[in-house]
């Protein structure tokens, strides 16, 4: 099955030796998002702040691949400070809806650009 590059400036540019996402038949990946201001390529600052960021990251990704965050299937969040976590679901509210995807919860010791949160997820269209 063909696989598509997806790519938008909505979000920022890959950093590294990966895609944005990349679509193969209904199903998309999305690569992970960290808090990057696309315009600036510089980290959002505090906390909830980042966390906004990275949906807003995610939210542009899913459009320039045909679909938006409701069909997120399958969603990782990876946290630096497992303390956050109601922080994180109180503002996932804000940008999903039941059904609510899947989801894991991943404490790690640290995430690139020393941001504090990142979330990658599978997307599946139609």
């Amino acid at each position: 099955m063909p696989r598509t590059v997806i790519n938008t400036d909505k979000a920022p540019a890959a950093i590294g030796t990966y895609s944005q996402a990349i679509k193969t038949g209904d199903t998309v990946y999305l690569s992970g998002q960290i808090p990057l201001d696309p315009a600036s390529m510089q980290l959002v600052e505090g906390f909830d702040a980042q966390v906004v960021q990275v949906f807003e990251n995610l939210k542009a990704v899913a459009e320039a691949a045909g679909g938006s965050l409701k069909d997120i299937a399958k969603l990782n969040i990876f946290l630096t400070d497992l303390s956050h976590f109601a922080t994180v679901n109180e503002i996932m509210s804000r940008y999903f809806e039941q059904p609510y995807p899947a989801r894991a919860a991943i404490g790690v010791a640290a995430l690139p650009k020393g941001a504090q949160v990142e979330m990658d997820g599978i997307m599946v269209l139609g």
